[in-house]
């Protein structure tokens, strides 16, 4: 069974073409959207130009297609019914014309639940998709928790209810000078702070947090004199602590069930290594497979024609 996958979320147009029964990755491609220095992020109409640009690129490569079973597609952000993004209808549009062309079966969903199926591809524990789960989805454009069953996302339990994780990130790595997503940078100076971190105060009420705070206290920190690294590590140390809470009250709620953590900051080493600690089943994934890809819709396509 090989599939094809296809993505393109607000950070990166991805694809990739995944051969399901040998567990190979026959070909993964991703380019990062530009964003002009000092800036963090893109409006939706600039993300939508850039998509059709890098997809005619990608597609202008020597990819095979002859042999592909199914396609699939993130056409929306999220699993929620009126959940919608312009970026990802560029995704769509080319998946479907290129199911058209090879006479293929499409298959949509969500960029999260791609990012789910692309983490339990990886992690190769079919334990997993046949139980309930739950995934915490932390990126530039989320900070969620989420009962899974079946390798598909279907309830979101709690969110930011103002800045996402990602976004703090971003803006902190933006202000020190760094590219945007600035993510990786930001990780890698916290890991070189030698000081303990003090007067972490989370906001986490329910399944749900707030951040917002945490770009304020950054910026008093770099204001009175605190070194870089410090602060890096503050911010991904407020993170961690806000994600553990939510993940602890959600067990307390649904049971000791089993933590997927995914989407790009679940890459950064500083909050897998706080994590090391907890004592539930969380399970962390290569960075290929955590950050924005299209892997996952790619699996997503090749599981719903085995399993019919």
């Amino acid at each position: 069974m090989i599939s094809l996958g296809i993505d393109t979320s607000n950070y990166a147009t991805s694809v990739s073409v995944v051969d399901f029964d040998r567990r190979k990755i026959l070909y993964n491609k991703k380019i990062f959207l530009p964003v002009e220095e000092g800036k963090i992020g893109l409006r939706q109409q600039e993300a939508l130009f850039h998509h059709v640009k890098n997809l005619d690129s990608i597609f202008s490569e020597d990819i095979d297609l002859s042999r592909v079973d199914a396609i699939g597609v993130s056409s929306k952000p999220k699993s929620d019914e009126n959940s919608y993004m312009p970026c990802f209808l560029r995704g769509k549009m080319c998946a479907k014309t290129v199911a058209k062309s090879l006479d293929k079966p499409v298959f949509e969903t969500s960029h999260q639940t791609g990012h789910l199926t692309s983490a339990l591809y990886y992690l190769n524990n079919e334990r997993l998709y046949n139980r309930k789960i739950l995934m915490m989805h932390v990126s530039g454009g989320t900070t969620d928790i989420m009962l899974a069953e079946n390798g598909e996302v279907i309830k979101t339990l709690g969110s930011s209810l103002d800045l996402f994780a990602g976004q703090a990130i971003d803006r902190l790595g933006v202000k020190l000078g760094f590219p945007f997503p600035a993510g990786v940078y930001v990780s890698r100076l916290a890991a070189k702070n030698t000081e303990k971190i003090k007067n972490v105060k989370i906001s986490v009420k329910g399944f749900d947090c707030n951040l917002s705070g945490l770009e304020n206290i950054c910026d008093r920190l770099l204001a009175c004199g605190s070194s870089k690294e410090y602060v890096c590590a503050y911010c991904l140390e407020f993170i961690s602590s806000t994600l553990s809470k939510m993940i602890k009250n959600a067990q307390n709620a649904y049971g000791n069930l089993p933590v997927v953590m995914a989407g790009g900051v679940m890459s950064s080493e500083y909050i897998k290594n706080y994590f090391s600690k907890y004592a539930g089943d969380i399970s962390f994934v290569d960075p290929v497979y955590s950050r924005d890809n299209a892997i996952g819709v790619a699996v997503y396509a090749a599981r719903k024609v085995i399993n019919g």
